[in-house]
């Protein structure tokens, strides 16, 4: 039991300094958020206690009113931290990746899964609605990449639907901070073990990452890499 409310007690403090860091941050991109949190909290506070008083149940009311303002408080925080977080990212490479990352449990994430010289980038998403490529970067450059993937998962994952998703503002694209939404409203079309048989396939298949030739070990002392990139004979 000790041993419990300690970890309690260690706990706290790590959940109020993720706050205070996450209300910094918040502030940097929206300066008012203080006021605006703070202006929630006693309006709604006030509207109960008034309320109380008009029915002479002000310590009910009042109660009521503490928690609810409360609540309210965390509510508008953390639509607005999101926001704030939303526009650092937005226009940052991987920032999709990081969106993805977040979706919810029952998705698998694969970041840059293709890769063009420009650092335009495709990431892959395995879940109970199928298979979702979130491209990002010049969007005609990303249909091109889009469609090569499709095309190099066609053998691999015939039954399993695929969606594919344009990070951007402009007509047909997802804006980030909408992307995780979009993807939770698909249909869910693929029962667990289907989705574990997707992911095991699409994992043997491999990745941008996975295929990249990497040298294993340090390279010997005087040796030389050949022109062009080519690898030593």
């Amino acid at each position: 039991m000790a041993r419990k409310e300690n970890a309690d007690t260690a706990a706290n403090p790590g959940r109020l300094k993720q706050i205070a860091l996450t209300y910094k941050m918040t502030r940097r991109a929206d300066s008012k958020v203080g006021l605006v949190v703070a202006g929630v909290g006693i309006v709604t506070f006030g509207v109960f206690l008034a309320v109380g008083f008009l029915i002479n149940h002000p310590i009910y009311l009042g109660i009521l009113g503490f928690i609810l303002a409360f609540l309210a408080m965390a509510i508008i925080f953390g639509r607005r931290a999101e926001r704030a977080a939303f526009g650092q990212m937005e226009g940052q490479p991987g920032a999709a990746a990081a969106v993805l990352e977040n979706v919810g449990r029952g998705w698998t994430t694969t970041p840059a899964v293709a890769m063009n010289r420009s650092q335009d980038v495709v990431h892959r998403a395995v879940g109970k609605a199928g298979i979702v490529l979130v491209g990002e970067g010049n969007p005609n450059r990303v249909k091109g990449l889009l469609a090569a993937e499709k095309k190099r998962m066609a053998r691999i994952v015939v039954d399993v639907p695929v969606h594919d998703i344009i990070v951007g503002d402009g007509e047909g694209q997802v804006p980030l901070k909408k992307v995780r939404t979009t993807m939770l409203k698909l249909p869910r079309v693929l029962a667990g073990p289907q989705v574990t048989a997707a992911n095991d396939r699409l994992r043997a298949m491999g990745d941008l990452m996975s295929n990249m030739p990497l040298p294993k070990g340090p390279m010997p002392k005087g040796m030389r890499m050949p022109k062009g990139g080519g690898k030593p004979r």
